[in-house]
């Protein structure tokens, strides 16, 4: 015999969800994603990567456009909603981002899933992320997208790359710190919506938000700075004439420097992801639950 579950009403409510529904929706996605396979997992974390990247070339190449011509402000604003586009397609496209995983830590701490089963879904999701977004840094490059406006979106991509690289590690996992706790909002405030448009809205002004300020996201950083190391090595001639500058004049933009700059800005990410949206969700709604 049919369960009694089979003719329950299906949750047609047009209302976004309530907070605490919001958190055990997010508890019972982290226990799902604990069930997944590694094979599958990596390649929605692939995917991912490539998301988040597709969203960088696009902020890339609207700040380009937008260089010398608006005010700083409303530049970096533009570029903020247009990279919103990554995490767009990652919640309302399907994929696994390691920056909204650090929810999990709702699912960690209510018990339902060991550390150690956190960690592996961690681990195999940020691999995927940087295969993503290193192989579309590639596919950008070898495209010579970033040849467009007369060397424009180079000089951008360069400036971004070098800036990232030499960030000292206390601001720059202060920064990690800040930006994930918008991200980890914005995939919050999407698990409350019923609808795309709603998951996009959700996602939008927290996104523009971070990258307005100039917070620090690591999977992005995956994107951002191998194309400048990939342009500083082999971008042709002419684009440097146009630029007016040299390879060699880029001394501090290394992949030993892009693997330095990675860690203080992913553990930035964990602790705001995890101690700030995660953990402080969790307490507030999910701990008085488990009480009763």
């Amino acid at each position: 015999m049919a369960g009694h579950d089979e003719f329950k009403a299906p949750d047609v409510s047009i209302d976004g969800r309530l907070p605490r529904d919001i958190a055990l929706k997010a508890e019972q996605a982290g226990i799902d994603k604990t069930h997944l396979d590694a094979p599958r997992l990596f390649v929605l974390a692939v995917l991912a990567g490539a998301f988040i990247a597709l969203g960088s070339m696009f902020a890339t190449t609207v700040l380009a456009g937008s260089e010398g011509m608006l005010p700083f402000g409303v530049a970096r604003l533009l570029a903020g909603l247009v990279f919103s586009l990554g995490l767009v397609l990652v919640v309302v496209g399907g994929a696994e981002l390691f920056t909204g995983d650090n929810l999990m830590v709702m699912a960690c701490a209510a018990g339902k899933i060991r550390l150690r089963a956190m960690l592996r879904v961690w681990a195999i999701v940020y691999a995927g992320n940087f295969v993503g977004a290193l192989a579309t840094a590639a596919l950008v490059f070898v495209s010579g997208q970033y040849l467009s406006g007369g060397g424009a979106v180079a000089r951008v991509a360069l400036q971004l790359a070098v800036t990232k690289t030499t960030l000292p590690f206390e601001q720059a996992l202060v920064l990690g710190v800040l930006c994930n706790v918008l991200v980890c909002l914005a995939v919050w405030l999407s698990l409350g919506a019923r609808g795309v448009a709603d998951k996009i809205l959700a996602i939008t002004f927290p996104i523009s938000a971070f990258v307005a300020a100039g917070f620090e996201h690591s999977v992005a950083n995956m994107y951002l700075i191998p194309l400048g190391l990939m342009i500083k090595a082999g971008a042709p001639a002419a684009l440097w004439s146009q630029l007016a500058m040299q390879p060699s004049g880029l001394a501090d933009l290394t992949w030993m420097g892009f693997a330095v700059s990675l860690v203080p800005v992913t553990i930035g990410n964990i602790i705001g992801g995890t101690g700030l949206v995660g953990a402080v969700y969790s307490f507030v709604y999910l701990r008085p639950e488990r009480q009763r």
